[in-house]
């Protein structure tokens, strides 16, 4: 099975240890970005995957391509040209201080990137299954248009498509993304949300249920799902489910929803290292699942069990094996020595 992945890889630099921006002399350089990290994820447990993006030709450039090479991530579809890479500066938050990300991507590689730097039919070739986030149709109008050609040739092609909305208000408002968003969703068979993109980019709202409190509505949920295949016609919706105790501690758990049934996770009690990259390997999850044929409830379990496990790794990319998401989905969660 080959996964194409679609979006922009980025510099990640980062303050060490929970220091604020103000106070570091040094940051810690690795990289990063929702479709690059899928990539990852999924070369881990096993699959063919394919990342394609554009890259400067110099060195940053050559290094953020090296960073998915080393992970087995197919990299012959990344366009090179541009002036700069994006890079994105992260302040890991604790307790009550959140933490928070300052982005610096304007002018990247990708975001001035033209059609005629992706032919998407020999990237499918071979292809089962393509991903894309709402993150690249924000980056640029023309960024919007090429997406929406991926996704068109995706579906044209035979190819399962899936999106994870991941709606940044840094980048776009909410009202261009539903507008740009509700074009490209006739064109995807899987959508992946979290408890607030639905609300973002569509209008969608659960009931009863407060994000920053913590407190999360399974009826509210099944309601919005309900909504967006009702409006779309997916054939599947899954949704991440996190209640923010604090910077350093959130419940975990996610929906599953098939057009007839609700799927729901068990629930995890996370005490975090690196939360960014969390919903990423969530979608990494749920797209292996469906693909190695798992049953709607092991392909929840495992799409959750598999981001429960990022958020105690340090950087954007999920380094986990599917025997280790096995393993903790099976029950075996108390973080004991394993000999």
């Amino acid at each position: 099975m080959k996964v194409v992945t679609f979006g922009e890889i980025m510099l990640r630099l980062a303050p060490e240890g929970y220091t604020r921006f103000v106070q570091s002399e040094r940051f810690n350089a690795t990289y990063g970005g929702g479709e690059a990290n899928v990539a990852v994820s999924l070369s881990n447990f096993g699959l063919d995957t394919e990342f394609v993006s554009k890259t400067p030709e110099h060195e940053i450039g050559q290094a953020a391509v090296n960073s998915l090479r080393k992970f087995g991530v197919g990299t012959r579809f990344v366009a090179r040209g541009g002036e700069r890479l994006g890079i994105y500066f992260l302040e890991r938050g604790a307790s009550q201080r959140a933490s928070k990300v300052v982005y610096d991507r304007a002018c990247s590689a990708i975001a001035a990137a033209s059609a005629k730097d992706f032919d998407w039919q020999k990237i499918f070739e071979g292809a089962d299954w393509f991903h894309f986030t709402g993150i690249t149709p924000a980056l640029s109008d023309a960024m919007a248009e090429i997406t929406l050609e991926a996704a068109k040739t995706a579906k044209q092609k035979g190819l399962t498509v899936s999106c994870d909305l991941n709606y940044r208000k840094k980048l776009w408002t909410k009202q261009k993304a539903g507008e740009v968003m509700a074009e490209l969703m006739p064109y995807v068979d899987v959508l992946i949300a979290n408890e607030e993109d639905c609300a973002d980019v569509f209008g969608i709202k659960a009931g009863d249920t407060d994000v920053t409190g913590g407190e999360l509505s399974k009826e509210g949920y099944k309601s919005v799902a309900q909504t967006l295949v009702q409006r779309f016609g997916f054939k599947h919706v899954a949704i991440t489910l996190r209640g923010s105790l604090s910077a350093n501690d959130n419940k975990w758990s996610a929906m599953l929803f098939d057009g007839e049934e609700f799927f729901f996770s068990k629930e995890y009690l996370i005490h975090i290292v690196d939360r960014v990259g969390g919903g990423d390997s969530f979608g990494a999850g749920l797209i292996y699942s469906m693909l190695s044929g798992f049953d709607k409830q092991k392909t929840i379990e495992f799409a959750t069990g598999a981001s429960c496990l990022k958020h105690t790794i340090e950087g954007d990319f999920n380094l986990v094996s599917a025997d280790e998401v096995q393993k903790l989905i099976g029950g075996d969660g108390s973080g004991r020595v394993q000999r």
